[in-house]
């Protein structure tokens, strides 16, 4: 398990803080210093473990919309998309805690279609207008080439998360479990496929990017 890129400066901004700490404990031997240096190391643990980099086999899966970041389906409905499609879709939206992995990959092999990044709100990610109100970035993948076959993924940054990073780019031709992105410190990735698609998960489900089959097509 390594560290993330995004995570560098946090780590290193969160040992030197903890080294300073230390150094200061030991040479004074103060109790508010020992304090200090406890709870800088509880943060660099935590930097260490939210921007961890996972084990995962990265096998691609024909003709299945894998699920692009660990976390929980908070949302399965049939909605109005209003931003691209404007007309019915299928809407799946992964949460993702503090504790998840926060990278994101992409869950279907295509070209990016369309791509779009919204300034916004920072509305708690599992707020049902955080798709529409909060900071967010929109990619609409097509899978096959043809426009026969869209799929858009948003990624949402919710009310602790102020940093949408993002990889990919407007034509580009991307394959499945290829790093999208990563989102800082809490969020969710919504996921709009043709109505008719079967879903392969349920409200509640814990799921794994690049591992759990979301749908097939």
């Amino acid at each position: 398990m390594g560290l993330h890129k995004e995570g560098k400066t946090f780590v290193v901004s969160a040992g030197t803080v903890f080294g300073i700490f230390l150094t200061c404990a030991w040479y004074y031997g103060s109790a508010w210093l020992w304090t200090g240096t406890a709870l800088s190391l509880i943060v660099l643990v935590f930097m260490f473990r939210f921007f961890r980099i996972p084990k995962r086999s990265f096998a691609p899966v024909r003709d299945a919309v894998l699920s692009p970041c660990d976390g929980r389906v908070v949302i399965i409905q049939e909605v109005e998309e209003t931003e691209y499609f404007k007309d019915r879709r299928l809407q799946v939206s992964v949460f993702m805690s503090i504790n998840n992995v926060h990278i994101n990959w992409v869950p279907v092999n295509g070209k990016v279609k369309y791509f779009r990044h919204h300034h916004g709100k920072y509305l708690l990610a599992w707020h049902p207008k955080s798709s529409e109100k909060n900071e967010r970035t929109t990619f609409v993948v097509d899978v096959n080439n043809k426009g026969t076959v869209e799929i858009l993924f948003r990624q949402i940054a919710g009310y602790v998360a102020r940093r949408i990073v993002t990889y990919v780019k407007n034509g580009e031709t991307v394959v499945q479990n290829q790093q999208l992105g990563f989102i800082k410190f809490g969020s969710r990735m919504d996921l709009f496929l043709p109505v008719g698609t079967e879903i392969c998960v349920k409200v509640g489900d814990c799921v794994k990017g690049t591992e759990t089959v979301l749908a097939k097509l």
